[in-house]
């Protein structure tokens, strides 16, 4: 099989890859193969999807494309394998919406809620933090469905494919809205460590992208729910025009940001659903850091910023809302996330994640599963409160792991 990841860095192992048409033929796959894994928009850069048995692509379900939505207590069902702009568009189009969508509207809901994939906002929590309910096939192929007061609800839903292949998802949903986007340039380090709290809490969604050198912010992009949009600028400079996060990436990708309000599908991530995300030939790293923590996260990276200088393209800071869910970066406490694009150059990009990990771990960094690190299950194993739980829930659910592969035994143990 020759089935690459959206970077291009990894090429899967499995010995096949299979889009079942219908819920039996999946079932039948899952109950008769010794290793499966599901594989999602490909956006992962790690082998976290990847097995030594069969991959089942969901796209090709039949209710892939469905949404439906319960107005009585504002949830929506989806299609696993559904890409969250698809789904967006289809809830906007019945006058619905998202409370948080990621910066790529590409990526599949299953895929993006089992890693903790996140947008922003001091009280916006992660995609994960919206499942309200979880459908998945267990190793005899038998589904089992979980609801938010479920005992062991927590610990199914950022499970990285660990329990079983997801079939469908209910998420929360809310009446639609309009958000504006504001992007600004030139904010010094010297605001950031003063108003950090109020330059996050002033729009819904805040990134800020820096080299983390003497350059400060290079751009500050906020999302705000507000028609008025920001209240307060922080000495940063409006943009004059259009601003891609990567030095000469063409800014027919990115969202609108001439501060018009529009829906929200349209202004909440980084990227158009039509365009390539980002520039395509990347690699992607992510920490999240206890808010507690945050400023001394940005003292210490800004102490390297000459060793991540060589291959850095961007940095990005964001902020999380803590959520129940035992595997999620941002459990049990509100985070700061510290995300990294890189040059697509595996070696001299691993080179430095070490001294990443040294800087930030101590402080309780915990790193987004579907983005490149190096800490293995002992050093991970002590930022998760529940990890014992989550994995006496694998060894009950799962003992024969034919969910497992060879990251899930370095990463979980």
């Amino acid at each position: 099989m020759d089935e690459r990841n959206w970077a291009g860095n990894l090429t899967y192992a499995a010995r096949a890859l299979v889009t079942p048409r219908t819920l039996d033929e999946l079932q039948e796959l899952v109950a008769g193969a010794e290793r499966v894994r599901a594989l999602g928009s490909r956006h992962s850069f790690t082998a976290i999807s990847d097995t030594e048995g069969l991959l089942v692509f969901l796209a090709g379900l039949p209710d892939v494309g469905t949404v439906v939505v319960d107005p009585h207590v504002g949830t929506a069902t989806v299609g696993a394998g559904a890409a969250y702009g698809a789904v967006a568009a289809e809830l906007e189009r019945q006058g619905w919406a998202l409370a948080t969508l990621a910066s790529l509207p590409h990526i599949s809901v299953a895929g993006a809620v089992a890693t903790g994939t996140h947008g922003s906002g001091d009280s916006t929590g992660s995609l994960a933090s919206a499942v309200a309910a979880i459908e998945y096939l267990d190793p005899q192929g038998e589904v089992r469905a979980l609801r938010r007061d479920d005992p062991d609800f927590d610990g199914s839903v950022v499970a990285l494919g660990a329990l079983g292949i997801v079939t469908r998802v209910t998420l929360d949903v809310e009446p639609t809205y309009r958000v504006r986007q504001d992007v600004f340039t030139g904010l010094s380090w010297e605001s950031v460590e003063q108003h950090f709290d109020a330059i996050t809490s002033t729009a819904h969604s805040t990134s800020m992208f820096t080299r983390f050198d003497e350059g400060g912010i290079r751009q500050a992009w906020f999302k705000s729910r507000a028609a008025d949009g920001p209240s307060q600028t922080f000495g940063a400079a409006p943009a004059t025009g259009p601003l891609h996060m990567l030095e000469d990436a063409p800014t027919e990708s990115v969202t609108d940001q001439s501060g018009v309000p529009g829906p929200w599908l349209d202004r909440l991530p980084h990227f158009r659903m039509a365009s390539t995300p980002s520039r395509g030939a990347e690699l992607q790293s992510e920490y999240l850091v206890p808010r507690s923590a945050g400023r001394s996260a940005m003292d210490e990276l800004r102490r390297l910023a000459g060793v991540m200088a060589p291959v850095l393209q961007v940095a990005e800071i964001r902020t999380v809302a803590r959520d129940p869910l035992w595997l999620s970066s941002s459990y049990d406490t509100d985070v700061v996330a510290f995300h990294f694009t890189w040059l697509l150059d595996e070696p001299r990009v691993y080179a430095v994640l070490p001294a990443i990990e040294a800087a930030l771990l101590p402080l309780g960094a915990r790193p987004h599963w579907g983005k490149c690190f190096v800490a293995r299950a002992s050093e991970l194993a002590p930022l998760y409160p529940r990890w014992d739980d989550f994995r006496r829930l694998r060894d009950q659910l799962d003992p024969g792991r034919k969910f497992g592969n060879a990251f899930l035994e370095g990463v979980l143990g």
